[in-house]
Parts: structure tokens; sequence; C-alpha cells
């Protein structure tokens, strides 16, 4: 459990006004000094974020947030911080105490919560304040809990209650196991460029494998620059090549015809549930002109080297394929413009470190503002004329082009 990615997790975040009892109620769920605890308001200024196994939901990711009340301008800047925690969380957890109850902060969390459609539970800490028949009178109901983080009192049926959210119409999802059978042979192309972590398979490449052995099929792992002499290789007839998007074309032209043939980035997508947009988004490739502005995202930070796939190929080869100059801007990490009205593409990456509702919260700012949106395996796929190849194990995304 602690070796899974974060944008697997369950997002748990709290909320809720200075003050509140936010932090207290944070440690006490997790039953660790999370986050520092002060009488003072504001002293949790910034997001404080823990990967965790939490019983009874599983891998999590506590999210601990400052203020929504907090003022001045650094205070502006911490609601904002609070209000792109709320773009990726699973579940939302609003902190209140038994003396302020229910006041405009609150109010406007909880229509922010429903506007998204968070899950969001409210949680009236400090009861331990209540005199005796004040106590007695408490009622805890499927969207209310009073709790002392003091105490530590029901604190156990908080957890059980925030595993209720989080289980709440979900449904069991696979990269790749689901297309494949026990037995088939699935080749997986990893190219190892100055790009590649050192010592170790990128995410992606780990978590695929990790799918196609739990399918009970056999998992070849194997450099673009071997996979000729592998394919031609007696009784190494493999299902399916899933490659890294930079070998694409390169994959494409050595793998035959009756072998399926896809990419990491394309099956991540659909993992992330934005596979048919991007499909979409990548047919306006051809639409471009010149000095178009395209945004180049991606949902994590690394140091850049010097053939960088976001940064370097993919503006040299939409150029090339365009055949015209554009403009290219680029994001990284929880940074995502607010503004995208100015952008005639955006090119995302697949989102690995990102979970599904902050994946699905990108796509819907490109959708609200009409600026088409596609992914870097859809796209390159796209500009190698190799799409609706990549698409065939998918029958019904293919359908789109």
């Amino acid at each position: 459990m602690n070796d899974t990615p974060s944008g697997n997790r369950v997002h748990i975040g709290f909320f809720g006004r200075r003050n509140a009892g936010k932090s207290s109620v944070v440690n006490a769920v997790t039953g660790q000094e999370l986050a520092v605890v002060s009488d003072v308001q504001g002293t949790t200024t910034d997001p404080v974020t823990k990967s965790m196994e939490l019983l009874p939901v599983g891998p999590v990711l506590i999210i601990d947030t400052p203020g929504y009340d907090d003022e001045g301008k650094l205070g502006e800047l911490r609601v904002k911080k609070t209000r792109q925690i709320l773009n990726k969380t699973d579940v939302a957890i609003l902190v209140t105490d038994v003396e302020h109850g229910i006041g405009q902060t609150e109010r406007e969390l909880t229509e922010i919560f429903e506007a998204k459609q968070i899950p969001y539970l409210t949680v009236y800490n400090k009861m331990d304040l209540l005199d005796g028949e004040a106590e007695k009178g408490v009622k805890n109901t499927d969207r209310e809990i009073f709790v002392s983080a003091l105490n530590k009192t029901n604190i156990y049926e908080l957890k059980e209650k925030i595993a209720e959210l989080s289980d709440a119409g979900k449904a069991e999802k696979h990269l790749v196991a689901d297309l494949i059978c026990p037995g088939d042979i699935i080749v997986l192309v990893t190219p190892i460029d100055s790009a590649a972590p050192k010592g170790r398979l990128i995410l992606p490449q780990q978590q695929m494998i990790r799918d196609v052995l739990e399918a009970g099929a056999i998992s070849v792992v194997i450099r673009e620059t071997e996979l000729k002499e592998f394919l031609s290789k007696p009784g190494c007839r493999p299902t399916l090549v899933i490659t890294d998007s930079q070998a694409f074309k390169m994959v494409s032209e050595q793998t035959p015809e009756d072998i399926s043939l896809t990419s990491f980035s394309i099956l991540m997508a659909r993992f992330k549930g934005t596979l048919e947009e991007s499909v979409r988004g990548a047919a306006k490739l051809s639409g471009l002109k010149a000095n178009d502005k395209v945004l180049i995202s991606e949902g994590c930070t690394h140091h850049r080297q010097c053939e960088d796939i976001g940064t370097v190929k993919l503006p040299r080869w939409l150029q090339e394929y365009t055949g015209v100059k554009l403009q290219f801007d680029f994001s990284s990490g929880i940074e995502f413009p607010e503004n995208l009205s100015d952008y005639q593409l955006i090119i995302h990456c697949g989102g690995c470190m990102l979970n599904e509702r902050e994946m699905m919260y990108r796509i819907k700012c490109a959708q609200d503002v009409g600026v088409p949106i596609t992914n870097y395996g859809t796209a390159i796929a796209q500009m190698n004329g190799i799409l609706k190849r990549s698409l065939a194990i998918l029958p019904e995304i293919q359908k789109i082009i």
C-alpha cells in the first residue's frame, strides 16, 4: 500500500475556517502528529499532505488545508491554494466546531462541494465542550458527525463514514488487464534515454507491468532497439505491444499489422477517463494556423533534459506536422492556467501523477471555453498517422475518429 502512486490514492481533503480544529481532526484521524496544532488563527499556512493507508479506506492522500476565511494578501494566496486542492479532492471533510456551527464560510464551501459534485461530510469538532445534557442531544446522521479530536470521541465512526463516501459509486478499473487474457504475451517497449529516472522505470511502465501480471499474462519488457529481433524469434509472437509514445513511429514500423499496438499514454488516458476527449482533440492538430497558441501541460515536475518531450520534442514535431510556426506555453505540477481562452489547443501528459478527479477538472476547464485538449500519446499517434491502429483494441473509442 505504501507504494501506491498518489494518482491512484483516494484524496481526502479537510476544509473549514481558521481555528475550526481541522488540524486536530486530521491528527486524530491519521493517528499521527501530521499537522501543527495551535489556538492561533491561521497556523496552517500551506496545504499539508500525507500518503498513508487509512483503514478501512485503504491507500489515501490526506490533505490539511489553510482556513478558507483567511484574510490579507497572503491569506488570498492561501485560499487560492485551497481552491486548487478542491480540484483533486475525492472526499471533502468540512470541519467546524460545536460552538460556531455553520456560518458563511461553511456555506460557501458546501456550495463548492455540491457544484463540483464532491462527496462531503460535515464534522462538528470539540464536542467535549458540551455539557452532559447537550451531549446527549447530539445526533449523528449520514452527512454529519460530532467528534472530539481531543478525547478521540467518534473518530473511529468518522473513519467509517469516510470509507463509505470514498467507496460510493466506485468501480474497479484497469490499465490493460481487462483487455488481455491469461497467457497472452504483452510486450512493453520502454526506451531508456537521458530523461529516464536513474535506476528505475517511469511510473506508467511500473503500473503496466503490475496490471499485466495481475491478469495472468506474460510481461516482456524490452527497448525499442531490440524489438525487431524479439518479434522475429519463433514462439515469441505477442498479443499486444505497448510502447512509450516517443518511440511510436519506430515501433509501429517494426510491429506487424496483425499484432495490436498502443501506447502507455493512451491506456493511461483511458484509465483516467480522458481518452475520448483526447481523441477528439487530436483531430484538431491539423487545423492549427500560424502563431496559434498551444499549451503543453505536465502533471509532475522534473528536471528538464536537452531533449525533453514536453518542452522540446512535442513543439518540434507539432510544427513539422502543421508546417507553421506556433507559440507555446508550458505548465507543470499542480499549476494549471485559470484562463485557457487564449489557446487553440492543449496537449496534456498522461497524468500518471494526478488523480482522475483533477484530470477531469482540467478537461472540463478546456471544454468550458471550447479549447480542444489531447494528450501526448494520442497527439503523437495522430501526427504519425497511426492513431486509428493504436485504438484498435478499443473499438468504441476508435469509432470517434
